[in-house]
């Protein structure tokens, strides 16, 4: 018997959720997914030192005296951002996850001009744009942007996605991926409820159970990559679904439990009751609204990854 990491291969697209290319190395995965998290975390790394005097080089040098202070840190962070995302490129067959600036979420105009200027980055350093992913938050303004983008060529990943009405919208929008977050969807119930929840009676995973079948049973060709685990059980419970984003720590157990896993997501098997539809912006808000975990979530995701963005512009000022 082989591990459940290659048994869970065999089923699903596997993507290392890091910034580490170590890690990356070590798993080869198809896939790999940064955000401003995981790049605070790689900007501690030895490893990745001349790449932030790479960009903050890039940065200075391409910039004119016009430029305010923070337009030339923007340019700084989307840099490195590329930057890793190109080493990790050098590494794995598929595509790169490359997310622009939190604090846009919610301007439709912005978000495009940053994910247009990301994919500049990535073409200047000899890479297509059918290598890259760029991920934007799931509010009714990031699916409207990459509504647009994807008309242009440039496929999304609409993270932080955490009510059915923000999968709904973005499969009716086209977009190419969405990113479900399991676990924090299990901590907000834990932490409200005060429960146990296993595996089948998960609220994350019941999350993407209900997404996936919907897009199946509808015809919708977005993919469904699930994200933020909390545990192995928590995959073992979505094996079979189109991607699944795993951190280091996970794809280790995985690989070291020989068990058998079996497969629970199927196309040919898919049922949903959930009808196709296209929601108008009243529809998907309140909706959405309606929803205590997804909104609280949703806003709490963008404020977190916000905060380390200026951890990271920090680091990059010094």
């Amino acid at each position: 018997m082989t591990n459940k990491l290659d048994q869970l291969k065999a089923m699903s697209d596997v993507v290392a959720d890091t910034g580490d290319i170590e890690a990356i190395r070590q798993y080869e995965p198809l896939d790999a997914t940064t955000n401003p998290s995981l790049l605070l975390k790689a900007a501690a790394l030895p490893q990745y030192a001349h790449l932030l005097l790479e960009a903050k080089g890039y940065a200075t040098s391409n910039t004119n005296g016009s430029a305010s202070n923070q337009q030339q840190m923007d340019l700084c962070c989307d840099r490195l951002s590329v930057l890793v995302g190109k080493e990790i490129l050098n590494i794995i067959p598929g595509r790169i996850s490359t997310e622009v600036d939190a604090r846009l979420s919610f301007d439709k105009n912005a978000m495009i001009n940053r994910a247009k200027g990301l994919i500049g980055h990535y073409e200047e350093l000899g890479f297509g744009r059918e290598r890259v992913l760029i991920k934007l938050a799931s509010t009714w303004e990031g699916i409207k942007a990459a509504t647009e983008l994807e008309k242009s060529g440039i496929n999304c990943n609409l993270t932080l996605l955490f009510s059915f009405e923000q999968a709904m919208a973005c499969a009716d929008a086209g977009v190419f991926l969405v990113s479900p977050f399991v676990g924090r969807i299990l901590d907000w119930w834990k932490t409200s409820t005060g429960e146990q929840y296993t595996a089948e009676t998960d609220p994350g995973v019941l999350s993407v159970h209900r997404i996936y079948n919907y897009y199946k049973k509808n015809g919708f060709n977005t993919v469904v990559m699930s994200a933020s685990f909390r545990n192995t059980g928590e995959i073992e419970a979505l094996a079979g679904c189109d991607r699944l984003t795993i951190s280091p720590a996970l794809l280790a157990e995985l690989k070291a439990d020989n068990g058998e896993l079996t497969q629970v997501l199927s196309n040919d098997t898919s049922s949903s009751s959930d009808p196709a539809r296209t929601l108008s912006e009243q529809d998907f808000r309140w909706g959405h609204n309606e929803n205590a975990m997804a909104t609280e979530k949703l806003a709490e995701g963008i404020r977190l990854f916000t905060v380390d963005t200026i951890k990271l512009e920090q680091i990059l000022a010094q």
